[in-house]
């Protein structure tokens, strides 16, 4: 007989999962994947910002060890990638998963199939859920920039913050409340286009995946996890694509230096982009995007397992 595990809600057809829940199994899956894949985070934020000093990708990522070692070059800004998860990853899976879950719900009140949900749908929740945990996590992303980024600035220039809570009272206290939100407008535009294609894109392929046999019955071949890892990396290329000309405007801004007199070298998220574009040209919109994939894919794979296996083994239930 099947026991409901200690603490958790229970897995029945009819009841969902509370929203906190989700949030929380969503957070430590985002801190498990954040812990592998950022330094590759690192080398993208270097190469959006200051992409003519390096190559290629390797020869950004030796010349950031070399510079400033391995904890505080290639895991700058751990902490804040910490915290992102917990204001950014939380709600962008947590939101999705308890909209798609009770969209489910619906659909059997209502005498449909629970997987009868349209693809536009998934895709919509996917924009919701990104678009309110990138305004909720802005912050942490400003000081995941900002501290990624502070080791290839000259040393009479650089900010030398301790750690996340060090970076974000410093902005507060230097640059004012409202400057935590820089960035916020290109940060929630990236984050919607590419919750949307990361969340709908990787449950509409599994569906389908799980439809068509491949992987076994109901894609349950190897605990699914093959089936996982076709479907996010699918969903991983595809909003890379859509996401990465919002990634450097956002990178570029979060990054800037402020005047004494309060000017700075761009006032809004299209300003940005024209002199971007001026002086580097179109294809300086997808700046970094080799790291930025190499990092989202595995990010993508391993946060999306993580938290539909955690969410699997402690409910019964799927995340996505």
């Amino acid at each position: 007989m099947q026991t409901t595990k200690p603490n958790a809600p229970p897995a029945t057809s009819s009841v969902a999962i509370p929203l906190p829940y989700r949030m929380v199994l969503a957070a430590f899956s985002g801190m498990g994947a954040a812990t592998f894949c950022h330094p590759l985070d690192v080398v993208r934020v270097q190469m959006q910002t200051e992409g003519a000093n390096y190559r290629n990708t390797l020869d950004a990522t030796k010349q950031i060890y070399l510079r400033s070692g391995f904890s505080n070059g290639l895991y700058a800004g751990i902490s804040a990638a910490y915290l992102r998860q917990w204001l950014y990853g939380s709600c962008r899976i947590g939101i999705y998963a308890y909209l798609l879950e009770n969209a489910k719900l619906d659909n059997v009140t209502a005498g449909r199939k629970k997987e009868d949900i349209s693809f536009a749908s998934k895709l919509s929740m996917g924009c919701v859920s990104g678009g309110i945990g990138s305004f909720v996590g802005t912050p942490s992303e400003l000081a995941l920039v900002r501290m990624t980024a502070d080791s290839k600035l000259p040393p009479s220039e650089q900010r030398k913050y301790k750690n996340v809570v060090d970076c974000v009272r410093r902005i507060f206290r230097e640059e004012g409340l409202r400057n935590l939100w820089r960035g916020a407008t290109p940060t929630v535009a990236r984050a919607t286009l590419l919750s949307a294609c990361q969340l709908g894109v990787t449950s509409e392929v599994k569906g389908k995946l799980a439809k068509s046999g491949w992987f076994g019955p109901n894609g349950e071949m190897f605990h699914g996890l093959p089936m996982m890892f076709c479907a996010t990396l699918c969903s991983s290329f595809c909003a890379n694509i859509v996401a990465n000309p919002f990634d450097v405007v956002k990178s570029r801004m979060q990054n800037m230096a402020i005047a004494a007199d309060g000017t700075a070298m761009y006032t809004s998220m299209v300003d940005c982009f024209t002199k971007s574009v001026k002086a580097e040209g179109p294809l300086v919109l997808y700046a970094g995007f080799t790291p930025a994939f190499v990092k989202l894919a595995p990010y993508t794979v391993i946060s999306l397992t993580l938290a539909d296996k955690l969410t699997k083994a402690l409910t019964g239930k799927e995340a996505l």
